[in-house]
């Protein structure tokens, strides 16, 4: 079957977001000829499947639909959304799984009635299925794009081995969190799962490990779009260089409802904590003044503001510094990136790649590796992995 003919469901968890609402809309643009393939990293790339051949829906705690969606959260201004409006309106978001415990400041009614942890993974299982029927879809693929969690204690046994999960999930074991449930279900259902959150998922051992049984692939985690994507390009020109960072202090403001999620602290921490290893792995050295602050301004919107001080020693002891403000729109630098990832995704499953996929650590502030061990971070070493596995 050619690319052109072939069709790729989109399971979305958090559908009703800013940043799958983004994606979505690029992509109905795209089938009506309202856009080009500006942003797009990859569009050069003629052997995935096409953009226009992927079909979306998904899970989200607020029933609206997408047009709805799109207008409330005001990335693209209502003659854009009016303009993709049509297959927005189409994608009504599926009941999602919720836990407050996971994740506080996500509310919302439209909730699957399901208190077991094995009737939720039933229940997402046959979302997964009625979609790839109702559509006659080749594959489905999830994306997580779902609010940031906590983390639970990632030591415990329950997360260690496939068997020990299977128990705990039968046994309603609090340290299995939601984006676990989705991870589980689409590997179970022999469905690639991307997560694009920095929330514990597909990367704790046993979920590694089921993906690599039944040959599923699976990728992650938190997506690299603006100040961390930055920092991998910067970062290693200094070292390239020889000029030693001192210190580095970054600030992020946002008014979106990824920001608004991080007022949390324990979400707070999981979003630090993979932010956090990038900028010694680029330099060799771990940076002692490393500071990242990310507040919640709600009239900032999606328009986020990543600002920079970067302080460096070079020749001869001789100080100078370097200032970074970005600013950028959060949304618009990361739903690119989601409709990248269904593709090479749905690309290692035709290839029959199963696990980790190491060479999508492009997309990511902390890419999963199938030995645990420090992957790689500097941005244009990543590419050229990842442009020779395509290749």
């Amino acid at each position: 079957m050619s690319d052109e003919q072939r069709k790729v469901g989109v399971a979305v968890v958090g559908v009703g977001g800013a940043v799958a609402t983004t994606a979505i809309a690029g992509v109905e643009l795209l089938k009506v000829g309202a856009c080009g393939h500006e942003g797009l990293p990859f569009a050069d790339v003629t052997s995935l499947v096409p953009y226009t051949s992927l079909v979306f829906g998904g899970w989200d705690l607020d029933g609206d639909d997408l047009a709805k969606a799109a207008h409330l959260h005001g990335v693209l201004e209502p003659r854009v959304v009016e303009a993709a409006g049509a297959g927005l309106a189409a994608v009504a978001p599926w009941p999602a799984v919720a836990d407050p415990d996971y994740c506080r400041n996500a509310i919302g009614a439209n909730v699957i009635p399901i208190s077991t942890l094995r009737g939720r993974v039933d229940h997402i299982r046959s979302d997964i299925e009625r979609f790839r029927t109702e559509h006659d879809l080749d594959r489905v693929v999830v994306v997580n794009l779902a609010s940031t969690e906590r983390w639970p204690d990632l030591t415990l046994p329950s997360l260690q081995t496939p068997e020990a999960f299977e128990s705990a999930l039968d046994a309603d074991d609090p340290v299995i969190s939601p984006s676990m449930i989705y991870a589980y279900a689409a590997i179970t259902s022999d469905s690639p799962y991307v997560n694009f959150t920095p929330s514990a998922s597909a990367d704790i051992p046993a979920l590694l490990e089921l993906a690599l049984e039944r040959g599923v692939p699976v990728s992650g985690k938190d997506g690299k779009t603006g100040q961390t994507m930055m920092k991998t390009v910067l970062a290693p020109a200094f070292r390239s260089r020889s000029l030693h960072v001192d210190g580095w202090y970054s600030t992020n403001i946002l008014g979106n409802r990824d920001g608004q999620i991080l007022e949390d602290a324990d979400s707070l921490s999981s979003k630090l904590q993979t932010k956090g290893t990038v900028l010694d792995q680029c330099l060799g050295y771990e940076v002692e003044d490393h500071i990242v602050r990310i507040d919640y301004y709600r009239p900032r919107g999606d328009q986020k503001e990543a600002w920079d001080n970067i302080d460096l020693t070079g020749f001869l002891g001789q100080k100078m510094q370097v200032k970074v403000d970005f600013l950028c729109r959060d949304s618009i630098l990361a739903a690119p990136l989601v409709l990248e990832l269904a593709r090479m995704v749905d690309e290692a499953a035709r290839r029959g790649e199963g696990g980790a996929q190491e060479q999508l650590g492009y997309f990511f502030k902390q890419p999963i590796t199938r030995d645990g061990s420090e992957p790689e971070h500097a941005l244009y070493r990543q590419e050229q992995v990842l442009r020779d596995w395509l290749a």
